[in-house]
């Protein structure tokens, strides 16, 4: 068992060491080569930004052969106002000699109404002209990552992310029924079980994030804390864009307590050795969210690295867009092997029997995961927890890994007999 455990930190130790390469760069544009008609190569230098003012002044750079990738921010207007806003810099790009060019590199049209804008994804400056007979295609050194956001169901999209959370509680709620199940436990605790737990998570996680990384939100937009809406600039639905996972740990230890000595009467670290096995296999889906969201990015890199990754619909309080970590499926990896090895001691190990030990084990690896992606993460909202170097992330990070390393020393105290499994 101590050569898994080895092998496990060898992994995260490796990552770390990407650290080294890291860029710390002020530099806008990362270079491609447009393939013309399986034999032309057209270089060229790929922009992106969520920002309007950059994009707008773009358009009078003159930079040769710049190709600009367009994103949801930039094209899909919200109000009149903002449409008038949108063509008014479609129009500065046209009059600088921009070709406009759908998803395959196929012309359109420079017609500036809200239906043909939503058409474009590139705009190319340069002395070739594409005809609608060319077939172009974009090679980099790097991927890019430039999903559409979620599944249109008629008026309604169901986005990604929320697909991922509706994956993390499902499959949840599969576990732990076969959970209880096992352990010969009534199914009637199980509905209160799930509702207490995705009200400590959602609740817990989205605190976390208004405390941690946007305090200001209780002065500038109170009821945004709370609900998934905005009042900035009128009221709209934005859904919650900040969830943070300390948040969500505290509430949930919180919630748990609750659950077990009012509902199900057992030892808390009864609950909390099983539910640890799902909030791994949730996390991972959760960091998926945020890889299909474009948020949550890891730092500059190389181009030429393997895990180099283009994120065009990234958010601009992450600076440059430019190749950066996917330090989301980092971490997303990281959970689901969490959850493996939790799965695996639960059922195959005498270890669920002392209770709090798959907790704390839990407690020190999860922790443990985030402590180092967070080196290769760029900061979520104003870092104002700092110490050594470490940031918001890491810093809160530890004492949950030290309330693990506890927790394991103490599950001694609270063995069950292997026939004690019922409720």
């Amino acid at each position: 068992m101590n050569n898994i455990f080895l092998r496990f930190f060898l992994i995260f130790f490796a990552g770390l060491s990407q650290l080294f390469v890291a860029q710390a760069t002020a530099i806008d544009f990362s270079d491609g080569n447009l393939k013309i008609n399986n034999g032309e190569n057209l270089p060229v230098k790929i922009y992106a930004t969520q920002r309007t003012d950059l994009l707008a002044n773009q358009a009078f750079q003159n930079v040769p052969n710049e190709l600009i990738i367009l994103n949801d921010d930039n094209i899909k207007a919200e109000s009149a106002e903002q449409l008038a806003s949108i063509q008014n810099i479609m129009e500065s790009f046209k009059a600088n000699r921009f070709q406009f060019l759908d998803k395959n590199f196929k012309p359109l049209e420079s017609v500036f109404e809200q239906k043909n804008i939503e058409n474009f994804k590139y705009l190319l400056k340069s002395d070739r002209t594409l005809k609608s007979t060319d077939q172009a295609e974009l090679e980099t050194e790097f991927k890019i990552w430039d999903p559409m956001k979620g599944i249109p169901l008629g008026p309604v999209t169901l986005h990604f992310y929320s697909l991922m959370f509706i994956f993390a509680f499902g499959l949840g709620y599969v576990i732990m029924a076969r959970i209880f199940k096992i352990d010969n436990v009534d199914e009637k605790y199980l509905e209160p079980l799930f509702t207490w737990t995705l009200i400590g998570t959602i609740l817990g996680a989205r605190l976390g994030h208004v405390i941690f990384y946007q305090p200001e939100l209780f002065r500038e937009d109170f009821l945004s804390v709370f609900l998934p809406i905005s009042t900035k600039g009128g009221l709209h639905f934005t859904g919650f864009a900040g969830l943070a996972s300390h948040g969500a740990t505290i509430a949930l230890i919180f919630t748990t307590l609750y659950y077990s000595f009012k509902i199900i009467r057992k030892n808390p670290f009864w609950v909390y050795d099983r539910i640890g096995i799902v909030v791994a296999l949730g996390g991972a889906f959760v960091r998926m969210g945020n890889f299909f969201n474009s948020e949550i990015i890891g730092k500059p890199v190389d181009p030429s690295s393997p895990f180099a990754i283009l994120f065009p619909q990234q958010s601009s309080e992450y600076g440059v867009t430019i190749p950066r970590y996917p330090s989301q499926l980092f971490e997303a990896v990281g959970y689901f092997c969490l959850f493996i090895l939790l799965w695996f001691l639960y059922r195959k190990t005498d270890k669920k029997y002392q209770q709090g030990w798959l907790f704390g084990l839990f407690f020190i690896i999860l922790w443990a995961i985030r402590f180092f992606v967070e080196f290769l993460k760029e900061p979520q909202g104003d870092e104002f927890i700092q110490f050594e170097g470490l940031n918001t992330g890491q810093v809160l990070s530890i004492p949950f890994m030290i309330a693990g390393f506890v927790i394991m020393i103490y599950s001694k105290k609270f063995r069950l007999p292997k026939e004690e499994t019922a409720a």
